[in-house]
């Protein structure tokens, strides 16, 4: 029998994103921007202390949502928690994007943006990041004028991270009538500066948080969706009713109960990310101005390979050759142990 599926034709068309996200246990992880000192020991044993009937039964989010709420300093209504950060940008496709219609973004950023857009078969309009990784404002705003359904704005921006002032968002919210602005803030703690407090403003921006970076509960997968409640009540309407797993609800509720331990995980980064980048300038590196738990590194002719030995020696970096060009590298910010390794190996003669 000869079959033959019936696939959509935005499927068959796209590019497959695949994260290389296998083979990395034992090594040093700077490459995916993941809290490298772990999870609290707070968020672990709230995960040690589930039972075998709390395993087997649906989860109930209310209490968490409310623990959550707070922690935003929002009210519950105006929080939806999702399967991940990357869920909490899929359902912004599936609300308000048609195949054929229009959705901009500004590269480079994090690649879900688009993998999400091409499988929904959106049409997507693309700014680009300046010289020296500036955002481009005015372009931006000439766009949103077009009336895109979706415009997604990583703040601070995977991988360059750059930072748009508040002052700035305001801007483009403002320009932005027809056009829900999500706005990413995976990495808001690092920078200092976030826009939740705009969402009561604005009843068209959609903040998406996640669990995965200054808590470190990556593995979990735990993000939140905050907007004005009665815009996000459209979104829920395209949510499954069980999106959050038990295991990420305990270890979530115990996360911010525990802000001390993010607040000093974020605060020794922030004291890493201004040495790091001293000793690799230092060395000759181009070093680009971050407001995240990482940094965007040039390291010219000689990166290729840099990067060859520093996986010979079991140290991850994501590479970005393909779309900034080759010597490129994106770093986590990690421990003082870590880092030092990979500045070790930097300073040897091959």
């Amino acid at each position: 029998m000869k079959v033959k599926l019936p696939v959509r034709k935005a499927i068959l068309a796209r590019k497959t994103y695949e994260a290389p996200a296998e083979g990395r246990r034992g090594k040093i992880r700077l490459d995916f921007n993941e809290n490298t000192t772990g999870c609290s020991a707070a968020a672990l044993e709230a995960i040690r202390r589930l039972n075998a009937k709390d395993i087997a039964t649906y989860p109930e989010y209310k209490t968490l949502t409310r623990q959550i709420a707070r922690y935003f300093r929002v009210k519950p209504p105006g929080v939806l928690l999702t399967n991940g950060g990357d869920d909490a940008l899929r359902v912004f496709f599936d609300t308000f994007v048609e195949p054929g219609t229009p959705i901009l973004i500004c590269e480079p950023t994090f690649p879900m943006y688009r993998y999400y857009a091409e499988i929904a078969g959106a049409r997507i309009e693309t700014l680009r990041y300046g010289q020296q990784m500036e955002f481009p404002l005015a372009a931006a705003i000439a766009a949103l004028k077009r009336k895109p359904r979706l415009f997604f704005l990583a703040n601070p921006n995977n991988p360059t991270g750059t930072l748009v002032p508040l002052s700035e968002i305001e801007q483009l919210l403002r320009a932005a009538e027809h056009t829900a602005v999500v706005l990413d803030e995976a990495y808001a703690e690092f920078s200092g500066a976030h826009a939740i407090s705009l969402t009561r403003k604005y009843s068209h921006l959609f903040v998406a948080r996640t669990f995965s970076k200054a808590a470190g509960l990556a593995a979990l997968r735990l993000g939140a969706v905050i907007a004005n409640p009665d815009s996000l009540a459209l979104v829920r309407r395209a949510m499954p009713p069980y999106p959050v797993n038990m295991a990420a609800l305990a270890a979530a509720a115990a996360a911010v109960k525990q802000r001390k331990a993010i607040a000093d995980y974020v605060t020794g980064t922030q004291r890493r990310r201004v040495w790091f980048a001293a000793e690799l300038q230092k060395q000759g590196v181009r070093v680009f101005p971050t407001s995240a738990n990482f940094l965007l590194a040039d390291f010219g002719a000689r990166g290729p390979a840099f990067f060859r030995k520093l996986a010979r020696n079991d140290i991850l970096v994501r590479e970005r050759s393909k779309d900034l060009g080759a010597g490129f590298a994106r770093i986590t910010i990690g421990t003082q142990a870590e880092l030092n390794k990979l500045l070790r190996l930097l300073r040897q003669e091959d």
